[in-house]
């Protein structure tokens, strides 16, 4: 969604790079730059003077002056602003001292509330709690039948004693859903609550009521991040008619310019808590200030991925494949396999990726690359007999034929695939002998070669020939004599060997006469 703010202010940093020192009017361009930026991202007016304003200031302070590289000083002080304008610090769940906690959404239809709501569960229950969604949207046609088939699916129990569709009391079912969940010992309930199309007073009144019925420890604001300015005269309406305590972004994966969702928390003075970054219910993190303002300006989210990597990978499965690097086995197609799996629950390769710092660069190699690559590699592995996953060696032309017609692709695509996994290997024997590499990973944009199996993202390219280093050079001879020779700087000289001698003779060639030869021989000449 903030592709093109990050383009924008990426492009305007490296303007300034190579220049020793600024001077006002280079600020002064820079944060007219900024400032289009901010705009053009569709940032709220007074967001963007605040900022541009502070940005300004301590650009032509003492802090860049003295500073030994002032461009890069020019990017923290943005990065700084950028972390204040989106909230600071990142805010957490307060949980009740006496469960249930109660959380309450509130927005407009259409903002991804419901689905949000599953969202949510899945992840507080993944942390270990036991949560219950609550149906309380009683207006919206189906809304509680999405509610339950979202629940199912994120393995949450659904409370919906009401059909919904214009019938019933949503401020009944809210109490009674608090009340089921002290029964059943569920400690948080999330309360799904009715949107409209907009903002009128009967939604405010409703979502007034069943806060002040519930009494919610936590009421969170679900906003659709692609709606533009409309984010923040819709934030401002909620927080003046029923009060929040944080904000939730949804649609965040959209191409819209999501600048209006950077400015509701310098708008209302309420923090963005939760960020949701796709359809599956797992594309729900919490939100970071620092690592969004991170993302936005091209330096990556390395943490977040580190974070999503813990969470993926088995750790007996790491143990078990660090035992077999340093036993001296090599890495066969079978741990391949179960490093798809592991990629697999990580998520979408393109978002792992773009949050490697410099991911702006490769874009549109990003943009072109097909996840679903992940499947046909997939395929080919799993066309292939457990003998062959474990020796790839016995995969000969008429195996990988088989391979190809077993896996719907063709010869050419499962050759690709063996080579990028023999570098794969290779790179498994440099980490065991010592050597850098983490296998696999030549493949990441930039870095050349191709993420085994990934049909690598356009744009790498292979190293060709053998580097100077890696000549042998011309050891001393064994022959005293010799050395000696060479020592002086003098040249050896081979023995003269005479045409059709074998062992230097000095005969000449035609001094033989097979008739010379003994009785009998004549029968090997063919005489």
């Amino acid at each position: 969604m903030f592709n093109s703010l990050s383009d924008r202010l990426t492009t305007t940093f490296k303007n300034l790079r190579g220049k020793g020192r600024l001077s006002e009017a280079d600020v002064d361009a820079t944060i007219r730059e900024i400032r289009r930026a901010l705009l053009d991202a569709d940032v709220a007016l007074p967001v963007v003077r605040g900022f541009t304003g502070k940005v300004r200031e301590r650009a032509l302070s003492a802090e860049v002056s003295a500073a030994l590289n002032p461009a890069q000083q020019i990017v923290k002080i943005v990065n700084d602003q950028l972390v204040e304008v989106l909230g600071g610090e990142t805010r957490r769940l307060q949980f009740a001292k006496n469960p249930p906690t109660v959380i309450m959404l509130a927005g407009l239809q259409g903002a991804g509330k419901t689905t949000l709501a599953g969202k949510l569960g899945k992840y507080l229950a993944a942390e270990g709690h036991t949560p219950l969604l609550v149906a309380s949207d009683l207006q919206r046609p189906n809304a509680v039948t999405q509610l339950q088939v979202v629940g199912e699916r994120a393995g949450v129990p659904v409370y919906a004693p009401e059909p919904g569709n214009g019938i019933g009391d949503p401020i009944a079912v809210a109490e009674g859903g608090v009340r089921h969940a002290v029964e059943k010992q569920h400690d948080i309930v999330i309360v799904d609550t009715a949107g409209r199309l907009g903002i009128d007073e009967e939604l405010m009144q409703q979502a007034a009521d069943i806060r002040n019925a519930v009494t919610p420890d936590e009421v969170l604001f679900v906003i659709d991040a692609m709606i533009g300015q409309d984010a923040v005269r819709t934030a401002e309406a909620f927080a003046d008619g029923v009060g929040f305590t944080g904000v939730v972004l949804s649609k965040l994966d959209g191409d819209a310019r999501g600048g209006a969702a950077l400015s509701v928390a310098e708008v209302t003075g309420k923090p963005v808590m939760f960020a949701s970054t796709g359809e599956n219910l797992g594309d729900f993190e919490p939100f970071h200030p620092d690592r969004m303002a991170s993302r936005i300006l091209d330096m990556g989210d390395v943490l977040t991925l580190i974070e999503q990597a813990e969470k993926a990978f088995d750790q007996d499965e790491a143990e078990k494949m660090a035992a077999k690097i340093t036993s001296g086995e090599d890495f066969d197609l079978n741990d391949f396999l179960k490093q798809m799996a592991s990629l697999r629950n990580m998520g979408s390769l393109k978002k792992m990726i773009a949050m490697m710092p410099g991911a702006a660069s490769i874009r549109e190699q990003l943009d072109n690359f097909d996840e679903r690559e992940v499947d046909r590699v997939e395929a080919i592995v799993r066309s292939m007999t457990p003998a062959e996953r474990t020796n790839p060696k016995l995969l000969n032309g008429s195996r990988r034929s088989r391979i190809a017609r077993g896996s719907g692709v063709t010869v050419t695509d499962v050759n690709q695939l063996m080579e990028r996994f023999g570098q794969a290997q290779k790179m498994m024997r440099q980490m065991r002998g010592g050597g850098g590499g983490m296998p696999g990973m030549g493949g990441m944009p930039g870095m050349g070669g191709g993420m085994p199996g990934m049909g690598g993202l356009p744009g790498g390219k292979k190293s060709k020939g053998k580097s100077s280093s890696s000549k042998k050079k011309k050891g001393k001879s064994g022959n005293p004599a010799k050395r000696a020779m060479e020592e002086r700087g003098e040249k050896t000289k081979p023995a003269p060997v005479q045409d059709g001698s074998a062992f230097g003779s000095d005969e000449p060639k035609d001094a033989f006469d097979p008739a010379n030869l003994p009785d009998g021989f004549g029968k090997f000449l063919g005489r």
